[in-house]
């Protein structure tokens, strides 16, 4: 059996296809979309990174930040999003964010922006790559809640950086009060 066999299952090993037409990619992307697993797939400057469905430690996780962002996120007349959406301005480029905060409803598929984004971290995922992408789009603030380190790192835009801040400038919520609020899934790997 060849290393990269299709009956070998490899962990930890990131894929590039770097020839569209081979064998069989039309049919397993279309067997994704059909069956949904595309919908938390991104594409990064025309390359596609397939991404696994989270765990359901990473959905209890969200589902809570859901109810605890909502009201602190009215008060401050954003609309929360606490579900996934295209962040970007194409299909070319774009990230799913596990949610965010919004000065306004977006519509369509494509939002260009976002007042805060929501990321929680999983297993070997790109949570902390996509801050460079962030920052262009003019995200304000970042969430990225880390379930393996239990764990909330806030962070807002400065110049073009993103820095630690121990409060939210947007929201009236801050680090250790979101840590203390949420109730973390034993074995919070997700």
């Amino acid at each position: 059996m060849s290393p990269l066999s299709p009956c070998r299952t490899l962990t930890g090993v990131r894929a590039l296809i770097l020839e569209p037409s081979s064998a069989g990619l039309a049919e397993m992307l279309e067997r994704r979309r059909v069956t949904g697993l595309d919908r938390l797939d991104e594409v990064w400057d025309g390359v596609l990174h397939m991404v696994p469905a989270p765990s359901v430690a990473h959905a209890d996780i969200a589902q809570q930040l859901a109810v605890i962002l909502d009201a602190p996120a009215r008060r401050a007349g954003l609309l929360p999003t606490m579900h996934e959406f295209n962040l970007g301005e194409s299909e070319r480029d774009f990230r799913v964010p596990d949610g965010g905060l919004h000065r306004g409803r977006p519509g369509g598929a494509w939002v260009s922006t976002a007042a805060l984004v929501v990321e929680i971290v999983s297993q070997d995922d790109e949570s902390w790559d996509k801050l460079p992408f962030y920052a262009d789009h003019r995200v304000d603030e970042l969430l990225i809640v880390d379930p393996s380190e239990r764990g909330v790192h806030w962070l807002q835009l400065v110049d073009s950086d993103y820095r630690p801040v121990g409060r939210g400038g947007l929201i009236d919520l801050g680090t250790a009060d979101l840590v203390e609020r949420i109730d973390w899934p034993v074995g919070t790997s997700s």
